[in-house]
């Protein structure tokens, strides 16, 4: 992609500092946090065990309720906000201009439909931090927080995403980050709540099959958000690595590799043909409309 010397957003915080693990949980984000851990991060390892314990206070940490303020003030340097938490490399450099990018036109898209779009906030943080939602560490990946409305990324994430995965490049990581926004599109349109509300009336399966519905419209969604920044930003190439991408963290593709089996009522995201398809889908579509049918019915 290339953005130049465009805007970077002002809604960025990088945390140099850890804080500490004990203490409460939130479980507001459990759905989407529980969904990553398992279908990119998940497939075996203390650190999967330990994480599902903490987000199974209620049916599969996705009901939303029993939220706590989590404090992020411990054993941490102050943190950079705004430019000055873009400035310190090129690759948060340009997250920051791929956030300020989906501000500008999901307020744009927002509008047309007759409403304010506030955007969400993008962390940066080293191997572990906290969020609003709980623990956050490097091996759950990216995910999104509604109850601080913020994307909390490690970018050692890309890495791992470039050399264990078979993904590189910065369209990769530009879905990635528009696949959270898209869950912040979820929560402010009530699309998240009521997913998880229909959650809590179903059993594990239903309930995960729901989870799949949601975040191929976050996939969606990021397609949508490229889809405006065709004749802007894109450039040859970039789809591809996008399509290779979602097809890279597909549930099936995950699980065979870690476990050596697929098991597909244990999908949280979707298979990689599937998220492929929700990716150009929202290309294709170019607008939020195109998106519509994955939760239609809640």
């Amino acid at each position: 992609m290339r953005f130049g010397n465009r805007r970077t957003s002002r809604n960025v915080e990088s945390r140099s500092g850890g804080g500490g693990l004990g203490g409460g949980r939130g479980l507001g984000g459990g759905g989407m946090l529980l969904g990553f851990v398992f279908s990119r991060f998940g497939l075996g390892g203390v650190v999967v065990l330990v994480v599902a314990m903490m987000l199974l206070g209620d049916p599969l940490g996705l009901t939303g309720g029993g939220q706590q303020a989590v404090s992020t003030n411990q054993d941490r340097s102050p943190a950079a906000q705004g430019e000055a938490a873009c400035t310190t490399d090129p690759n948060r450099r340009f997250l920051c201009q791929v956030l300020a990018s989906t501000e500008d036109h999901w307020t744009q898209m927002f509008a047309a439909s007759g409403t304010a779009y506030t955007a969400p906030t993008l962390v940066f943080y080293q191997g572990r931090d906290r969020s609003g939602c709980g623990v956050a560490q490097a091996a759950m990946g990216p995910f999104y927080c509604p109850a601080d409305r913020s994307i909390y990324l490690d970018t050692v994430f890309f890495d791992e995403l470039a050399r264990r995965y078979g993904a590189p490049g910065d369209f990769a990581q530009a879905y990635v980050v528009g696949h959270e926004v898209g869950h912040h599109v979820q929560t402010l349109s009530g699309t998240a709540d009521a997913i998880r509300a229909a959650q809590s009336r179903v059993g594990e399966r239903e309930a995960n099959a729901l989870q799949v519905r949601m975040e191929l419209q976050a996939d969606c969604y990021a397609g949508v958000w490229a889809a405006r920044e065709r004749e802007t930003a894109m450039e040859s190439g970039d789809l591809e690595e996008g399509m290779a991408a979602a097809a890279a963290i597909g549930d099936d593709q995950l699980q065979r590799a870690g476990q050596g089996q697929v098991v597909p009522e244990s999908f949280t995201h979707g298979t990689s043909a599937q998220r492929q398809e929700a990716l150009m889908r929202g290309w294709q579509g170019g607008e939020p409309s195109a998106c519509e049918s994955f939760t239609a019915g809640l």
